[in-house]
């Protein structure tokens, strides 16, 4: 399992954001407690993912349908 360094943010079903540039891999903590990890995520669109005004949407809209994921806890 890796571990990444994520970051809070403010959001009404996500608690914090991380990311791994160099597996690419976009780990996301949901306020449920479930944790996902998206593979292969270019880094430019974490970065334009932790700069949205909703981190819901935008992920919903250009990562969940995009990129292979995996629940890990």
């Amino acid at each position: 399992m890796i571990n990444l360094d994520r970051q809070r943010v403010v959001s009404s079903n996500i608690g914090s954001i991380g990311y791994d540039a160099i597996s690419k891999i976009l780990e996301v903590e949901f306020l449920t407690g479930a944790i996902y990890h998206y593979f292969g995520v270019p880094e430019q669109l974490y970065v334009q993912l932790m700069s949205a005004s909703s981190h819901g949407t935008f992920l919903s809209q250009y990562i969940k349908d995009s990129y292979s994921y995996a629940r890990i806890l």
